[in-house]
């Protein structure tokens, strides 16, 4: 490892004490904000680069949460570390296993509050669908976290958490003397379909991408990224610009009277308008195609006609549909297409030259299934400012 520089007199001597409670977790910071706070505590300007690069690695591509365990630092330098700030993420209250293999983990985040995430491993990867915001403000009617309100957006550090925490369940951080990039990956991919929609949110959730794939961390692809938006289509484009990775839609729907019932958003950016937006993505983000979430619903949007008017809807645009056959929740208002249905949807679409998988559901017998995330957490009648006092560092 690179030899490290003595540590100045000028850092020992700062001041060391730390008020209670007010360390800061460095789990969401940006590299720039990492390098802030690095400063501020007293390391030196022409450290600070170097300092981030060996903190990242530890935090990101080791998992370790001590700093007493980043053997590269100085026993000096890790003291100070640990007087100023801490590593923590979300708290695993809850962890239920389906009998398909299928992982949900209700997790608690600052404030008390609860999200849930869910691992899906399959032959070949193992997909984490994470949550961006407790609750959510869009009320889709098939879905189940739309019944729950919003309380608030999540932090970086509360996104990045939940693959962080996950990661620790399938004990995939390299063992020590190990090269992190050898293990093999469990975690190979990343859907953010969890609770919320994430182009609300999406300062927070483009800096956790951003550590998500940097290099020197976590270091996962934005192609093994897919971010699923209802139709925030103001946010289309900065996503492709600024994040870059692979987009679904949850469309479910081929005329605005039913796609308005569905997805209420819809009201506000109708199916012309989203289409429009959706167009230029594959080329701002260099990405393939874009995925179209269509949940199976029946009598509702599940005919021969509804099939042959989503082909016309999205032509010229490189996609493949993912059709979710419903699933279900107490009180829900549908019921699920049936398999031959579903079969013949498919059929139509397949034969217009469109991949059209069938998603099989996953942790039904858990609730983890598309659709069904929802936690016990009420939005309680709090200020603008007494939220952002709850997440500050």
């Amino acid at each position: 490892m690179t030899a490290q520089p003595p540590i100045t007199q000028d850092l020992l001597t700062l001041p060391r004490k730390v008020e209670e409670g007010a360390k800061r977790n460095l789990v969401g910071l940006t590299r720039d904000q990492m390098r802030d706070a690095l400063i501020a505590m007293g390391t030196p300007e022409k450290q600070a680069k170097m300092r981030v690069g060996q903190v990242w690695a530890w935090i990101y591509q080791r998992g370790v949460r001590d700093f007493a365990d980043m053997t590269n630092l100085s026993k000096a330098y890790r003291a100070l570390l640990d007087e100023h700030f801490t590593i923590a993420v979300p708290e695993v209250v809850r962890r239920e296993v389906s009998t398909d293999g299928t992982r949900k983990y209700l997790l608690r985040i600052a404030g008390g509050h609860e999200v849930e995430a869910v691992y899906i491993p399959e032959e070949s990867r193992g997909t984490l669908c994470i949550s961006s915001q407790v609750g959510c403000t869009l009320t889709c009617s098939f879905c189940h976290t739309g019944t729950q309100r919003l309380v608030r957006n999540l932090t970086p550090g509360e996104i990045v958490g939940q693959v962080m925490v996950v990661r620790d369940d399938l004990g995939e951080w390299p063992e020590p003397g190990r090269n992190p990039h050898d293990e093999t990956r469990l975690l190979s991919n990343i859907v953010l379909m969890g609770m919320g929609e994430p182009l609300y949110n999406f300062d927070n959730v483009r800096d956790a991408m951003k550590i998500v794939m940097d290099g020197e961390g976590i270091s996962l692809s934005r192609r093994r990224i897919t971010l699923s938006t209802s139709g925030v289509v103001p946010e289309i484009a900065r996503c492709a610009e600024e994040i870059g990775c692979l987009m679904a839609v949850s469309f479910h729907a081929t005329t605005d009277a039913v796609r308005d019932r569905l997805v209420p958003i819809n009201k506000r950016w109708n199916i012309a308008t989203l289409l429009d937006a959706l167009r230029d993505y594959p080329r701002l983000s260099n990405s393939e195609r874009i995925t179209f979430e269509y949940v199976m619903l029946k009598d509702v949007n599940d005919s021969d006609e509804d099939a042959r008017r989503l082909v016309k809807l999205i032509e010229g645009i490189p996609a493949k549909i993912n059709l979710i056959p419903f699933n279900p929740w107490p009180g829900a208002p549908y019921d699920r297409s049936s398999n031959n249905r579903i079969r013949a949807f498919a059929d139509i679409v397949y034969k217009a030259g469109y991949a059209s998988p069938i998603r099989t559901p996953r942790g039904e017998d858990i609730m983890a299934a598309c659709g069904q995330l929802k936690s016990e957490t009420q939005r309680e009648r709090k200020t603008k400012r007494q939220i952002e006092d709850e997440i500050r560092p």
